[in-house]
């Protein structure tokens, strides 16, 4: 199969790309020059530019893919320019989302005026009514203002010509995490703190999450099978931990001998200005079942490698300070 990927040079591409290539996939990356991009010996690069993909349009007619997975799709301007550019020269599409589409979301971040949806979170439970939720924050992320999943699931799967793959992701870790998502526990347990502390509501809270190489897999196994074709797909471990479980999970794998305690919500020092009864537990049946979906890497494996990696980060942090 020939597979043209989308701006996977980075966290999540990178290793969706090697899992294409060793599969046998022949693979051509659109990307600006990313001189850090280690891309496969056996991967194709296309120069191009996702917000100005129509002047890619001959090099990616000349590739011809069978299927095109856009990594970095953000924005529903940047999808409807997608499916312009793509019709007519592939069969289908692959896109990432986010569990950030959900109505849990919002509650999550104090902005909703609904109760909390159950968990866990199938592909048709209700998604946010509000739209664009960086428009405005400070973050650090030039899509910041437009950015918003939602739109952009809609125009992909409204197209009647085109048919597209979603694929919704969860917390992802693992090496290479630019959000660093173990390492505030990891600091609390590196110098052998007796105890983390959090609320009762913030250790019941369940976040789906997954390794990156467990995300990889899905991206190849969605690109590559035509089944999928017109579907949404949560992503992510199974079973989800609640934060306490998640906790205690780090901590083994750490060799940390401490324990979670529970204290009042006013007695957690810097504690997040986050409603926890808001869950982003998805449910994650559907790719498991309809396409065979199962991690190659076990949770303790996973969690270790990433350990690994972030005790070399941070060892290289503290020596440069």
């Amino acid at each position: 199969m020939r597979v043209l990927a989308i701006g996977a040079t980075g966290f999540i591409g990178l290793p969706a790309v090697s899992r294409l290539v060793e599969q046998g996939h022949e693979v051509a990356v659109l990307h600006r020059g990313n001189p850090a991009a280690r891309l496969p010996n056996d991967a194709r690069h296309i120069a191009g530019d996702r917000d100005r993909l129509h002047e890619s349009r001959a090099d990616i007619e000349s590739f011809a893919p069978d299927v095109v997975l856009d990594v970095i799709l953000y924005t529903e301007q940047q999808a409807r320019e997608l499916i312009s550019v793509c019709r007519g020269r592939t069969s289908r599409i692959v896109a990432l989302s986010s569990a950030d589409v959900y109505r849990n979301y919002d509650g999550l971040r104090g902005t909703a005026t609904d109760a909390p949806d159950p968990v866990p979170l199938a592909e048709d439970a209700p998604c946010r009514r509000t739209r664009y939720p960086y428009r405005g924050a400070d973050v650090d992320f030039k899509y910041a203002r437009d950015y918003d999943k939602i739109p952009v699931e809609h125009v992909l799967l409204d197209d009647a010509e085109l048919p597209s793959t979603v694929l919704r992701l969860p917390a992802v870790y693992g090496p290479g995490d630019r959000q660093h998502r173990l390492r505030p526990y990891l600091r609390q347990m590196m110098p052998g703190r007796p105890s983390i502390q959090m609320e009762q509501e913030q250790a019941d809270w369940r976040w789906t999450r997954a390794f990156v190489v467990n995300v990889a897999a899905a991206i190849a196994l969605a690109t590559t099978d035509a089944r999928s074709a017109g579907s949404i797909y949560n992503v992510g471990e199974e079973p989800a931990l609640t934060e306490r479980q998640w906790v205690e999970a780090i901590g083994y794998a750490a060799g940390w001998k401490g324990e979670v305690v529970i204290v009042p919500r006013e007695d957690v020092p810097d504690h997040e200005a986050l409603d926890w009864r808001y869950s982003l537990w998805t449910d994650t049946t559907r790719i498991r079942r309809e396409l065979g979906y199962v991690e190659p890497v076990s949770l303790t494996a996973a969690l270790e490698r990433t350990i690994e990696w972030e005790r070399s980060a941070l060892s290289l942090t503290l020596r440069a300070t």
